[in-house]
């Protein structure tokens, strides 16, 4: 009989990160709102979050984040010169963004790790099961990941990571998992986890993608969880005293993803990124394609 666990309403963005691979672009402006063709990357990340049912919204924030909460808050004056105009179609379009959902914002203050981040919610989330999603990975709106990472979690308690199969060589750029097959195709048991292993060590190529539905108990674990890599609080080693001992806070199990994802996390991503988008929107593509059919057989002929 399926056990029935409390139902997830809350997703937390950790967005308190520097952006130091934009530089200079993120001197002043945070990443998170750098455009991936006309709407900032972290739009995406609330649409999705929304899409999932998840309407309660905390942003971990940091200095000279102010731009992201102005961003999903009212702007009248534009507003109201949008309406002067008759332009619905752009009034509509800056609407959307703060009526998507109810935000909330707490700033991390001292940047010691995503595990940190994860923890300043604790407050805000309480003993519920939660969501976290990055913004460095967009995730297409077509292949509901999120959906059904909350469906795992429903279904077994405990937590969820969202994994990815990578070539092994790439595999030291993320944390990865070791992991049972279960009698759900697309689910995994993760039964240890290490963050950024060297290949050779590395359980499997497996890798840890941004998105997590996890156990309050987390909490308790980020608390007394050690700098790790990179001296800070890594979130993978409070998910490994969970995967290793169930009786902390359940099991944790991955949703093994095969979908189309953005990584907007460094440059030449990021720029792929939008070029896929904008190939695939209905107002922007064709004449898009076009243009890039052309510019690479000229580029072709040029080499």
């Amino acid at each position: 009989m399926t056990q029935s666990h409390p139902r997830i309403s809350k997703a937390v963005i950790p967005a308190a990160g520097l952006g130091t691979r934009f530089l200079p672009a993120t001197k002043a402006t945070p990443k998170e709102m750098l455009p991936v063709v006309d709407k900032p990357a972290i739009q995406y990340v609330v649409e999705e979050a929304v899409s999932a049912g998840l309407d309660d919204v905390l942003m971990i924030t940091g200095r000279n984040k102010r731009p992201l909460e102005d961003h999903f808050d009212r702007n009248y004056e534009l507003e109201s010169a949008l309406g002067k105009k008759g332009d619905a179609e752009r009034l509509a379009k800056v609407q959307q963004s703060s009526d998507l959902a109810t935000m909330h914002y707490v700033r991390q203050g001292d940047p010691r790790g995503l595990g940190h981040a994860v923890l300043c919610a604790a407050p805000h989330v309480g003993r519920e099961p939660f969501a976290v999603l990055l913004g460095d990975d967009l995730i297409d709106p077509r292949d509901p990941l999120l959906q059904r990472m909350i469906e795992i979690q429903e279904e077994h308690g405990g937590s969820v990571i969202a994994l990815m199969e990578v070539a092994p060589e790439q595999i030291h750029l993320y944390g990865c998992a070791a992991v049972e097959a279960t009698t759900d195709g697309d689910v995994v048991k993760v039964t240890g986890l290490v963050e950024k292993p060297d290949p050779a060590d590395a359980p499997s190529n497996y890798a840890i993608i941004g998105r997590y539905v996890l156990d309050p108990q987390i909490f308790d674990i980020l608390r007394k969880t050690e700098p790790g890599r990179g001296g800070e609080i890594q979130l993978t080693d409070a998910l490994q005293q969970l995967a290793t001992d169930e009786k902390v806070g359940g099991p944790v199990h991955g949703v093994v993803f095969t979908g189309r994802r953005y990584d907007t996390g460094d440059r030449g991503d990021y720029l792929r990124a939008i070029v896929r988008l904008a190939c695939e929107r209905e107002d922007l593509g064709p004449e898009f394609r076009t243009w890039l059919r052309s510019y690479v057989a000229e580029e072709m002929q040029q080499s």
